[in-house]
């Protein structure tokens, strides 16, 4: 059974196994962090524009490389990259969402969501066209 985990059988390698049960490296860092960010940001009524803004929308960064290096080659990195990229976009998500949710459509959510096009879509038709039955 995978929870968190929408890897195939195949990858199960990019995964920690709980007993039965598969988590997703990546996942495991992103959503805890996530969610534990955006927790602290209400608990303390933090300001909805902060200089610290563009660093921590570019904490991203770092996963989504490492994501797309794994899609060209799929033996790279480790379960423990994995989950500390996961956890640097855990934080790059926590605050963006925390702003987005009273202030929609920010600009560093605009420069997350390009940032992410940009890479992942070549990304992805290139496996896509390498991986596909000819």
């Amino acid at each position: 059974m995978f929870l968190l985990s929408h890897h195939p059988p195949e990858e199960a390698s990019r995964t920690y196994a709980c007993g039965r049960v598969r988590l997703c490296a990546r996942c495991l860092g992103v959503y805890p962090v996530a969610l534990a960010a955006i927790a602290v940001q209400l608990a303390l009524s933090a300001p909805l524009e902060s200089p610290l803004d563009g660093p921590l929308a570019l904490l991203l960064l770092p996963a989504l490389a490492d994501w797309a290096v794994g899609r060209f080659r799929p033996s790279w990195g480790s379960n423990g990259l994995r989950t500390f990229t996961g956890a640097l976009l855990g934080m790059a998500v926590g605050r963006t969402l925390f702003v987005h949710f009273q202030r929609p459509f920010h600009a560093w959510l605009l420069v997350q969501a390009a940032l992410v096009t940009t890479v992942a879509l070549p990304v992805i038709l290139l496996t896509y066209r390498r991986r596909a039955p000819r």
